[in-house]
């Protein structure tokens, strides 16, 4: 981490705040916000504040390891980079800046359906760290070829997407013009040429389009991609399409956006290989729990039997330490990782990894934990 950028951007809210600054309203908007009065996006992190920890002190001196391994593969450290669609809306070609840095630091890189660049120009850039997302198309052919693509470019887990059965109404998206694909009119017009840098590097870009699906349909239209993607994708989950998945992905397949502990326990009895507890950061249902509140009861319901990664509201290190605490065995961030790139461009996904990467080690060596298996001890009676 360059010295200058650290006394800038200490912390993930100064990305946070330089990306607010830096990016069109419309893009911001549909980065940062959630759903309906937005109640979940809080309760994510306060749940964080709840969790309280008790020091160990008198440990000497020791360099935290924060290394893991997850299904037969070996990471630098216990979290990774979430799916986030329409990534280039934020800014262009923030997969390619993402999927490099990850593969720079050993963490997973996990791509979306809807993200705005293909499998095959982002699965040899993660260096084994890619993970796909699959929001679960309709039609057999169809997610039968996503995921021999996706295996082709050297994607290695497979996150299937629960928590998006429909779309959600994001009201706030809304009073901002958000539309997919982004429309121009006078307002985008306006706010986008409020925001130069953004303006110029999408016009030297190309403007944000679904590149993973144009395959499919006649032409590469946003507005024709749109209407074939409410036709295929999404609505047809259940438990006999998960089978269907688990005998064409020759790999580790997680569930994705699992809150309930019957259905974490159902993942578990058909075979999969972990869940993955998320509210999709407060976007689909305002009316859900925080991730954090039942992710103690969803391990204790499955314990070893498979792994349970947490994802939903995660801004710092020390964020990270209170989930594994609580049981995760690893840890996803989407929206962090998009403020680093939306505030720094090329430098902002290095940056915002190597923030979250420190905090972490201090925080740990302030709890006087030297593995990660220790973080569980330290927690408050109250907060078990």
């Amino acid at each position: 981490m360059s010295q200058n950028l650290h006394n800038k951007y200490p912390a993930i809210s100064d990305l946070a705040r330089k990306a607010k600054r830096r990016i069109p309203h419309f893009a911001w908007e549909y980065l940062d916000s959630g759903t309906g009065l937005e109640d979940c996006v809080p309760r994510n992190r306060a749940a964080f504040s709840n969790v309280i920890l008790t020091p160990q002190f008198m440990q000497g001196v020791f360099e935290p390891d924060i290394s893991t391994s997850l299904f037969g593969v070996d990471y630098a450290m216990p979290f990774g980079v979430a799916p986030v669609g329409l990534t280039g809306l934020m800014w262009p070609g923030a997969e390619k800046i993402l999927a490099k840095a990850a593969a720079k630091h050993r963490i997973p890189y996990g791509l979306s359906t809807v993200a705005t660049e293909a499998p095959e120009t982002i699965g040899p850039l993660t260096n084994g760290m890619g993970w796909f997302q699959l929001y679960p198309p309709r039609l057999p052919e169809l997610r039968q070829d996503l995921l021999k693509r996706a295996k082709e470019s050297g994607f290695t887990t497979l996150m299937v997407t629960a928590d998006v059965p429909t779309g959600s109404c994001r009201e706030r998206q809304t009073r901002a013009g958000v539309t997919v694909p982004p429309k121009t009119g006078l307002r985008t017009i306006f706010h986008a040429a409020m925001r130069p840098h953004w303006t110029l590097e999408t016009l030297r870009y190309g403007q944000p389009a679904f590149r993973g699906l144009e395959k499919y349909i006649d032409g590469k239209d946003m507005q024709n991609m749109t209407a074939y993607m409410g036709k295929a994708l999404g609505g047809s989950l259940d438990w006999d399409y998960l089978k269907a998945v688990r005998e064409e992905w020759d790999g580790p397949i997680l569930l994705k956006g699992i809150l309930d502990v019957e259905q974490a326990k159902q993942a578990a009895a058909m075979g999969l290989d972990g869940v993955i507890v998320s509210n999709h950061g407060g976007r689909q249902c305002d009316g859900v729990p925080a991730s954090l509140d039942v992710l103690p009861e969803i391990k204790a319901a499955v314990g070893d039997e498979i792994k349970v990664l947490f994802d939903s509201g995660v801004r710092t290190g020390l964020d990270v330490i209170r989930a594994i605490a609580l049981g995760a065995d690893f840890v996803l961030l989407g929206r962090p990782f998009m403020y680093g790139v939306a505030a720094l461009g090329e430098a902002g996904g290095n940056h915002a990894i190597e923030i979250l990467r420190n905090d972490l080690k201090n925080n740990m060596t302030q709890l006087g934990c030297q593995r990660l298996d220790q973080l569980a001890g330290r927690l408050t009676k109250a907060s078990r």
